[in-house]
């Protein structure tokens, strides 16, 4: 496993991380004992950077994580879950959400808390309700230790985000078709010169990107060195410096080993040009197959307020 360093306090995080959205399922509920095995079985492996959300798997994500990371393996991972902001309707639900999630999560901090899909307007609406004030409180209380935003606001409103608050890191969606779109190559260059460490979310847009059409393929096909699309659209992210961690799911175990693997090697700065050329190809040849032109909504649950995803207490 390669590791990189958050740039504002120095915490080395494994390139790959753990994202909670889509774990093993069985019976439309998440599969504990498998799950748990995935999650136990890449920490094991070097992954110590693990996400989560309130709304994650109709509410019941942040719990089984308490439960999953027990054993010793909390104290193995930065831990990082979100304030889901669209629930928040009054000042003291920021202390009711964070509190519930400290309690489900088993945990007495939350290493790495993002405000969830943060918008200019919900900036606006959250400082309203004193936002800075609540989080400077819960860092000095030791409930948060570094604070965030995941967003998938575009140009300009990224950077007003970025410079909204002195943030330790970001959450964005980027991979190789996505370059242009929402925060775009440009947002991430402008994250990282802010001195912000850079998650990615969506890197193989929800699987989409883990095959090939044929017409694709075939263009992967002539690299000089055999990879399958999943390890070209990762290598690619990795490639990035600004890049921090790449958030990948965990519910099929040839997937893990797959990401475990790519993870042990994928430098920055380590693609040829050659390669990168191939890259540019598949993505213009996508294009014109007319398919992933526009980035689409990945089930993040967080306009979808359903029983469990209720404000504390409600």
């Amino acid at each position: 496993m390669l590791y990189r360093r958050m740039p504002k306090n120095g915490d080395e995080v494994s390139i790959l991380g753990l994202e909670s959205m889509r774990l093993a399922q069985k019976d439309g509920r998440i599969d504990e004992e498998r799950a748990t095995r995935h999650l136990r079985g890449a920490i094991d492996c070097g992954v110590n950077y693990v996400d989560t959300a309130w709304p994650y798997h109709d509410g019941e994500c942040e719990p089984f994580l308490g439960r999953a990371l027990e054993g010793g393996y909390r104290e193995r991972v930065h831990l990082a879950t979100k304030l889901p902001c669209w629930l928040v309707q009054r000042a003291d639900d920021l202390d009711g959400f964070l509190n519930s999630q400290l309690q489900r999560l088993n945990t007495r901090r939350i290493d790495y808390y993002l405000l969830h899909s943060l918008s200019a307007a919900s900036w606006d609406r959250l400082s309203e309700l004193a936002i800075v004030d609540f989080l400077s409180r819960a860092k000095a209380a030791g409930k948060i230790v570094n604070v965030g935003f995941s967003c998938h606001a575009t140009q300009p409103k990224f950077h007003h985000l970025v410079d909204a608050y002195p943030w330790e890191f970001c959450q964005l969606q980027f991979n190789f078709l996505d370059m242009e779109h929402q925060a775009s190559e440009e947002g991430l260059r402008y994250a990282a010169a802010k001195g912000l460490g850079v998650m990615v979310m969506h890197p193989l847009r929800g699987g989409a990107l883990a095959s090939a059409p044929p017409a694709v393929q075939a263009i992967w096909d002539e690299a000089a060195t055999p990879r399958k699309p999943a390890e070209w659209a990762l290598r690619w992210l990795w490639n990035h410096p600004e890049v921090t961690v790449v958030l990948c799911g965990i519910n099929e175990e040839w997937q893990i080993e797959e990401n475990l693997a790519v993870a042990a090697q994928a430098y920055p700065n380590s693609l040829t040009e050659a390669e990168l050329a191939l890259i540019c190809r598949a993505a213009r040849q996508y294009r014109d197959l007319n398919k992933l032109e526009r980035p689409v909504c990945q089930g993040c649950g967080d306009h979808g307020v359903v029983r469990r995803n209720k404000r504390p207490g409600s």
